[in-house]
């Protein structure tokens, strides 16, 4: 390369990476997966030392770094503490419009991002309204199960689609 040339910036190449990987979810979600997939519950993982019940639960309390331990069966229903609206189409996603919500679950300390249905999505405005913080919302689990997320949605209560 000669010390004349000079760039204007980085030089870029665009690119796209589409990789396809299983890995070993351990112990712990294991458990919470097969408890959504065999008997349609949410379950919570407690810290011996604070009392917090972690959902997705967790090995370990991140506040105490102890051994979490008892397994607590959360939810039915919990309380949307965030929300988004997707109008845009992303791969590997459902067609949009569909929400998603950060729900806290009855007897949770910790709260977990799924769809919700329930309420009509196409007036922006008004639906976030429906979804508002706050709101009350109900487990429902699919017919099929396959030991994923996924064999749950949220579904708003109280509210007039």
């Amino acid at each position: 390369m000669s010390e004349t040339a000079t760039t204007s910036g980085p030089l870029i190449h665009p690119g796209e990476w589409h990789i396809h990987y299983d890995y070993a979810v351990g112990d712990t979600a294991a458990r919470f997966f097969t408890e959504l997939r065999d008997n349609m519950k949410v379950y919570a993982r407690r810290c011996p030392s604070c009392g917090r019940a972690f959902v997705p639960p967790r090995a370990y309390c991140e506040r105490c770094f102890v051994k979490t331990t008892d397994w607590v069966e959360v939810g039915p229903e919990g309380v949307v503490e965030a929300f988004t609206i997707v109008y845009e189409p992303f791969d590997g996603l459902p067609v949009p419009p569909y929400a998603v919500a950060y729900v806290t679950l009855d007897g949770a300390s910790t709260a977990l991002a799924n769809f919700v249905t329930g309420v009509d999505l196409s007036d922006p405005e008004v639906a976030s309204e429906a979804l508002a913080l706050g709101s009350r919302v109900a487990v429902a689990f699919a017919g099929k199960r396959e030991g994923m997320i996924t064999d749950f949605h949220f579904e708003l209560l109280g509210h007039n689609k």
